[in-house]
């Protein structure tokens, strides 16, 4: 089934390939990628759209001496089976095998690591100004498409890499998708450029024109070196890149590996910044269903019946209905960042498209943009995932909490998020929010709960974060809202022993686990509390178990330094309350990827892990 991939070893043996060759590799290639994400799960339409593009790179460029710098990392599988993963490959995304995105100590070819979008710009410049410090002479080429041209940070490296001019080459990737159908004016400027290609025809045929008349070849030729300018902005939206010190060339087919192969040679020769618009088709290679780009994103993959968030229902889901139940009742406006599907919003979208805005893959902008509103007397409801809130984490502090303005944060994703790994987990919200004035901290224990700390914010205009996972066990949809007052916690077990557990989300069914096991096997109880509010603690309640309890055990989904945990700490310190306290969570490193039941345990979150520890103390 793979004559020509099993031959593949590194990229030398691509460059020996005839062009029939590479086309063939192109079919095994993606055969391949889909036969094991099929099974494994994992990024599924991107991959496989730049499959074309990643051969023709390797085909032309040296690497791993040139470098490529991709963006948005879920773009390279191809690139990995290429550079000697083919096998390992099958691992991917699992517990110990290698990583779906890309870790720069996985391999030699993966000159950066890349989880979030926008930042192969920035990097490709910060190695063409080592690269030309150091007087050598190796490419540097970094690929940014799925939506990333839509971040802020790909405007600051272009910005500034049109200023140095020295050589870089940037691949616009452009599928007109993120994860849902990109949105902004770029998408718009792009597209024109796709449907209305007379540009590049008219400049070569008028070219082509002047080298058949040989006495006033070269006069005509200046002369229209000299309307280009005027002509490209006439016809084409080319001429942004242009302003910006960039020479721009395109749009070519993604998809023709002969053209590309002649482009990318071409470009070699210049030594100047070079933007190449490749067009490419999301949903070519996908061997499934109805082609659809979108519900293809990604696959869960047919073996990973075993992850504890198999066959249950979203989070997100469940807040696009909340949403759209309270909004009859009460104004808001609802804000994303290119997450639309991911955070849940549909839903909501299809009913209320006048109140629902996706900014693109910009987390920094839409939080500002959200303080605007604010400003202007709306509430704010933005949802994004837990990881990607942490780009915008000078926005909530400097545009909302600083100007006490009102506004509700959905983090979606929090917590250990499984198979994505260590640049998705959403382990450090708790610890980058926690410091800011203000702001109020929550996650619910369960559906209704987050039905009701929805509503508490939005009834009453509060500056709020709200942390949740992806997938939601307990609730029901015609639950009736409740409004909780800030800052109280609840029983969930009550007990006269001398052990406390303080814990929230999904943390508190391990608990529990725990507590039955500790009751079946020693006939002890231990109490358990639901501290739903992360911050701010429920002081009278704390006061009131230190007088009744002498070990406290704080179990948190999240980094241990500096979290809900160290805040009892600080509480007990401060009120001098002398107990004995055990603090649970992630360790002061990077989680690895992996489906959550091995996570957890690895970092002793774990019914099994929490039950010993509390054997420990009795």
């Amino acid at each position: 089934m793979y004559k020509i991939l099993n031959k593949i070893k590194s990229p030398k043996d691509v460059k020996s390939l005839s062009i029939n060759d590479l086309k063939n590799l192109s079919s095994e290639l993606s055969h391949y990628i889909h036969e094991v994400v099929s099974e494994k799960g994992g990024h599924y339409s991107s991959p496989l759209g730049a499959v074309d593009l990643t051969i023709a790179l390797h085909y032309v460029y040296n690497t791993p001496i040139d470098k490529l710098i991709w963006d948005v990392g879920h773009q390279a599988y191809a690139h990995k089976i290429i550079t000697g993963r083919k096998n390992e490959f099958k691992s991917i995304r699992q517990y110990g095998g290698i990583s779906g995105f890309l870790k720069i100590d996985e391999s030699e070819f993966d000159s950066f690591g890349a989880g979030h979008a926008s930042t192969s710009i920035s990097a490709g410049l910060g190695f063409a100004h080592s690269r030309d410090k150091d007087k050598k002479n190796h490419q540097i080429v970094s690929i940014i498409g799925d939506g990333a041209m839509t971040g802020g940070l790909a405007y600051e490296g272009l910005n500034n890499l049109g200023f140095h001019k020295t050589q870089m080459t940037v691949v616009l990737n452009d599928n007109s998708y993120s994860i849902s159908e990109s949105v902004g004016a770029l998408s718009k400027y792009l597209t024109r450029i796709v449907t209305n290609p007379t540009y590049n025809k008219l400049r070569k045929d008028l070219w082509n024109l002047t080298d058949k008349i040989p006495t006033i070849s070269n006069p005509i030729k200046k002369i229209i070196k000299k309307t280009e300018g005027s002509l490209k902005a006439y016809l084409t939206p080319g001429i942004l890149f242009e302003e910006l010190g960039l020479r721009y060339i395109g749009p070519i087919d993604g998809h023709d590996i002969e053209n590309m192969i002649r482009v990318f040679n071409s470009i070699k020769e210049m030594n100047t910044p070079v933007l190449l618009h490749v067009h490419t088709n999301k949903s070519k290679g996908i061997n499934i269903g109805d082609k659809d780009a979108i519900k293809y994103y990604s696959l869960s993959g047919s073996s990973n019946s075993t992850d504890l968030e198999k066959n249950t229902t979203s989070y997100s889901k469940l807040l696009g209905k909340t949403l759209t139940k309270i909004a009859d009742d009460y104004s808001f406006e609802c804000i994303t960042a290119a997450m639309g599907i991911g955070t849940g919003l549909e839903e909501y979208y299809k009913k209320y498209q006048n109140r629902y805005i996706d900014v693109g893959i910009a987390e920094e902008h839409a939080v500002t943009y959200g303080a605007g509103l604010a400003a202007d007397g709306k509430m704010p409801v933005i949802a994004i995932y837990s990881t990607f809130m942490q780009r915008a984490y000078d926005c909530i502090l400097h545009d909302f909490a600083l100007q006490k303005l009102p506004g509700l944060f959905c983090m979606d994703r929090s917590g250990l998020v499984g198979n994505d790994g260590p640049t998705h987990h959403g382990v450090f919200d708790i610890n980058f929010l926690s410091s800011i004035p203000g702001l109020i901290l929550s996650a619910p224990k369960d559906g209704n709960e987050f039905m009701d700390l929805i509503y508490t914010a939005i009834k009453n205009k509060h500056l709020m974060s709200i942390r949740y996972p992806k997938s939601v066990t307990v609730f029901n949809e015609k639950h009736n809202f409740n409004d909780i007052k800030i800052g109280t916690w609840e029983y969930i077990r009550k007990s006269s022993s001398k052990i406390c557990i303080l814990t929230f989300g999904r943390m508190i069914e391990h608990a529990s686990l725990s507590a039955k096991v500790i009751k079946s096997e020693l006939n002890v109880d231990v109490t358990i509390i639901n501290c739903r509010f992360i911050k701010p603690l429920d002081e009278k309640m704390l006061k009131l178990l230190s007088e009744q309890h002498d070990i406290f055990i704080t179990i948190e989904e999240g980094m241990v330094r500096g979290g809900f945990g160290s805040s009892i700490l600080e509480f007990f310190s401060k009120n001098n309350i002398s107990k004995t306290l055990k603090l649970i969570g992630i360790k002061d490193h990077f989680s690895n990827h992996g489906n959550n039941s091995n996570l957890f345990k690895e970092e002793g979150l774990d019914v099994d892990s929490i039950t010993n520890i509390i054997k420990e103390y009795m």
